[in-house]
């Protein structure tokens, strides 16, 4: 098996926190409980996707905050938080606010765009300004100036028993190094790099020509070095990896049945660019962890990344994510060379 340039130094995975609508209350817990499993598995960070008008969490900061109390060590991180729902002043309250609480774990992943299906939401979202809304970098930079430091107002000082700053509060150092934009494109890799964001790289990547053929790994690395190459901390700025990843090491015949179904149910749209944004997905990698290490070791973009966060499947019970968690953490990160505390 060929060795990994970068060996891999933290392990991270993501979950989307799905929960039944006539009873959210048992979803939220087992994300919470997952998170803590995490914790005592070893994991160095655990992430919370972000669903909005769906079955999954519609508010990760409020959810990472609880978990935040209940953890004290791993890192919590959001992958991604859209920002064409949110003011980027509020957010970075927010965001300070749970980073202070967790002992400065926080690190907040966003992305940009209209939100989905704008459209039929935008009456209800920003009634008065849908039409003038910008959901470009610009939503970006503004939180990043604010979550570092900069001022949000020219007035500060007392006003009879008031205390005014002109800056977020609470401010919490160090935040401002752990923000990460979730990109697929040269364009949002360069914009990262420019503007000394993280990068979070996923299953999803945007193809830049439009002729094939179309090596998933090779677009993700384009994307991984183009980044690098607009960072001030150049080959050392963080990338972390998102793929699908379900080792079956200690999976019952009926998990793993159910396992290789869903992978193969997911197959078919990994073979050309999807949609009018002709997005490409990465097949998800199922099989025991020596086969699933292999793979990676053969992914070159793996090969350019020390950090990942992979994602578990959104449609699983919770006893499945117990045991794909317990194989990640067990057998296959010493599978991929990591050493947890290092």
């Amino acid at each position: 098996m060929p060795s990994t340039p970068r060996p891999l130094r933290r392990l991270g995975f993501l979950t989307i926190g799905l929960f039944d609508g006539a009873d959210p209350g048992k979803g939220h817990e087992s994300t919470l409980e997952i998170i803590e499993l995490g914790e005592r598995l070893g994991f160095d960070s655990a992430w919370v996707r972000h669903r909005h008008l769906q079955y999954g969490i519609s508010s990760p900061v409020a959810v990472l905050a609880a978990a935040s109390q209940r953890t004290s060590r791993i890192e919590l991180g959001t992958a991604v938080i859209p920002l064409g729902w949110e003011n980027p002043l509020r957010l970075a309250e927010d965001l300070a606010t749970v980073d202070i609480l967790s002992g400065g774990r926080l690190n907040p992943g966003v992305s940009v765009g209209p939100p989905m299906h704008y459209e039929q939401v935008k009456e209800a979202l920003y009634p008065d300004t849908a039409d003038t809304e910008d959901f470009s970098y610009e939503r970006v930079r503004r939180l990043l100036d604010f979550v570092r430091g900069k001022p949000a107002t020219d007035f500060s000082g007392v006003e009879g028993f008031e205390v005014f700053s002109d800056v977020v509060q609470p401010h919490s150092p160090g935040l401002g190094r752990r923000l990460w934009y979730g990109g697929g494109s040269v364009g949002s890799a360069r914009w990262a790099g420019e503007h000394g964001m993280n990068f979070l790289t996923s299953s999803v990547v945007k193809p830049e020509g439009p002729d094939g053929p179309h090596d998933f790994a090779e677009i993700q690395l384009s994307h991984i070095r183009e980044f690098r190459a607009h960072h001030p901390d150049g080959d050392a700025a963080r990338v972390s990896q998102g793929l699908v990843v379900i080792p079956t090491d200690s999976a019952t015949p009926e998990q793993r049945a159910k396992y290789e179904a869903y992978a193969a149910k997911r197959l078919p749209r990994t073979a050309a660019p999807q949609g009018p944004a002709r997005l490409l997905f990465a097949p998800d990698l199922v099989g025991t962890s020596a086969q699933i290490a292999e793979q990676l070791h053969a992914h070159a973009a793996f090969r350019e990344v020390d950090e990942v966060a992979f994602a578990l499947p959104f449609t699983f019970e919770h006893e499945d994510y117990v045991q794909i968690l317990t194989d990640m953490a067990t057998r296959l990160g010493p599978a991929l060379g990591r050493q947890p505390g290092l």
